[in-house]
């Protein structure tokens, strides 16, 4: 009887065996991310080429991903979520899609206040860029001490000014929770009413709609977050630059309690199957060079302190420095809810 049969399958099977632990062996990272910048896909290749561990994107908006996530259940086989906004992370705390993590790197470089409220278990989320939430006043229609705070938006003064987008979308809710740290919850409601009594027309579009608004006089003064007017700084468009020149930029409450700021931020997702990997990319992300991309990308500021970035944007608009809120973004995210129902009985759309 021939051998060959016999030897032909140990080959084979030895061929499977080595093939598994090669598959076994592969490190990767299942990354749910709502950020889609030209430079994250420098700050995802170095990550590996340091590491070895290989990416596998999901791109979606932070809705789509907190859906998918939500439909995937314990089955989902994402290990980090990336989202880009307190109230987004909040909404995604609050539905248990976090797992608590434990990193003295992450805790280190982090600012206290820009990440979720830590439990014994361990801290949910990180915000790893920060941006501000500014005003944008037409220089022939309003005077810049007319609107150098929150407050004064909601001011009769101002009647008729106004423009912002939907009241409910996150980066006014996430404002809009920081005033209620601030204010208390009667007097912010007070404030959400007299904002929509000084309306130019109900709430539509985005930012960029606003500041393009303010340039065009259709709105006197209008919220935004920085990054929107940076991007117009820097673009080469004409009508982009004409609209840049008359406008004025205000960060608000500079002799108070400062201005608003936002994070982009991420999380270990519950699921996570890679719970190592997950975990060594979230400290990734608080590295200078990470930071860098991270923050640049989008205009934005890095959140570890040390960090600097050269955008020539963001310096115009600040003239190096400003003054910025430090109350925890973790009590921003968790006041969205007592906010929509303000927003409601005050009829902001």
């Amino acid at each position: 009887m021939s051998n060959k049969p016999i030897l032909a399958g140990l080959f084979t099977a030895a061929l499977l065996s080595v093939a598994g632990s090669v598959i076994a062996q592969e490190q990767v990272l299942n990354l749910y991310s709502a950020r889609h910048y030209q430079t994250d896909e420098a700050l995802y290749g170095n990550f590996t080429q340091a590491t070895g561990i290989k990416i596998n994107r999901v791109d979606a908006d932070d809705a789509g991903i907190l859906a998918r996530l939500k439909a995937e259940g314990a089955a989902s086989p994402a290990d980090v979520i990336l989202l880009v906004d307190a109230a987004r992370l909040g909404k995604a705390d609050m539905d248990g899609l976090f797992r608590p993590i434990k990193s003295a790197a992450l805790e280190a470089a982090i600012p206290a206040q820009l990440r979720a409220k830590p439990s014994a278990e361990g801290t949910t989320w990180f915000g790893f860029s920060t941006r501000a939430r500014i005003v944008v006043y037409n220089k022939m229609r309003v005077k810049k001490a007319d609107v150098d705070t929150y407050e004064a938006l909601a001011d009769p003064k101002n009647k008729g000014l106004l423009c912002t987008r939907s009241g409910a979308h996150p980066y006014n809710l996430s404002l809009f929770g920081a005033v209620t740290e601030h204010l208390g919850e009667v007097k912010t409601e007070a404030w959400l009413k007299g904002l929509v009594a000084n309306m130019a027309r109900a709430p539509k579009g985005g930012d960029t709609d606003q500041i393009k608004g303010v340039a065009s006089g259709e709105c006197g003064v209008a919220l935004t977050n920085s990054y929107y007017l940076a991007r117009m700084m820097r673009s080469t468009d004409p009508e982009d630059k004409a609209a840049v020149e008359k406008i004025g930029v205000v960060f608000p409450n500079q002799q108070t309690w400062g201005t608003h700021v936002n994070v982009a931020g991420a999380g270990v997702a519950k699921s996570a199957k890679n719970l190592a990997n997950a975990v060594k990319f979230m400290e990734y992300l608080a590295s200078p060079a990470a930071q860098n991309y991270f923050a640049d990308g989008n205009n934005e500021w890095p959140a570890v302190a040390s960090v600097k970035v050269n955008n020539p944007a963001l310096q115009a608009m600040t003239g190096g420095s400003f003054k910025s809120e430090t109350i925890p973004i973790s009590a921003v995210a968790n006041n969205q809810t007592k906010v929509q129902q303000m927003l409601d009985r005050v009829g902001y759309k």
